[in-house]
């Protein structure tokens, strides 16, 4: 089944977002795309990271105009928005992914440069109007996910991993695997009971009744 018509996106399962910003670090083993979405700049980093873009989509106000011609030359498809518009570059490329009829997504960036460009990131990734979409996050060197019903990771005993409530309370947080263990318990945004959580097993599992959690295993110091 295709996509939207005239896009020629065939329709997609899951999609790799990359955002602009300062270039990522320490990303390694992303997950296979069936579409690769960058949003502005996020086509430069996604090319350094050796990734074939797809489509590029924002204001265009980033990106060298060198790299976006060369793009269009290759048969990438571009959607150009106004710079004075009411959605940020990723959530038009978010958008993008959801018209194609994925139903999930990895979004990539970085947590450095600007504060609020980090924030936006995973505030807008949780956003309800994704709801449709399963959405896990590599922030630099970190592995984030948007939980809305349940959550299996893996990892090592002493990995640390932190819940936070986002966007309201989060009902019925349930967990196994972690030091600090839950069961049915409501946590409410600005209350840090979930953080620095630390894994106990190679596995471990996060369920919720209702709600939406930001679930983050920062990169190992390490790795």
């Amino acid at each position: 089944m295709d996509g939207p018509p005239g896009t020629g996106i065939v329709s997609v399962r899951h999609a790799l977002v990359v955002v602009g910003g300062n270039p990522p670090d320490g990303i390694a083993d992303l997950p296979a795309a069936d579409l690769v979405i960058a949003a502005d700049q996020g086509a430069e980093h996604a090319m350094a990271l050796g990734l074939v873009v797809d489509v590029v989509v924002g204001d265009l106000d980033s990106i060298y105009p060198d790299t976006l011609a060369g793009l269009e030359a290759a048969g990438t498809l571009i959607e150009s928005h106004p710079t004075d518009k009411d959605e940020t570059d990723l959530e038009l490329a978010l958008a993008t992914a959801l018209d194609a009829g994925a139903t999930s997504a990895t979004i990539v960036g970085s947590a450095s440069g600007r504060l609020d460009h980090a924030l936006g990131i995973l505030l807008v990734g949780a956003g309800d109007r994704w709801s449709g979409l399963r959405i896990d996050l590599r922030i630099d060197a970190a592995r984030a996910w948007i939980v809305r019903d349940h959550l299996q990771i893996d990892g090592r005993p002493g990995d640390v991993v932190s819940l936070l409530a986002v966007g309201g309370s989060a009902t019925g947080v349930t967990s196994t695997g972690l030091r600090w263990r839950l069961a049915a318990a409501t946590m409410s945004p600005g209350v840090a009971v979930g953080l620095s959580n630390l894994m106990t097993e190679t596995t471990a599992t996060i369920t919720l009744t209702g709600g939406t959690l930001l679930v983050v295993q920062p990169g190992r110091e390490d790795a």
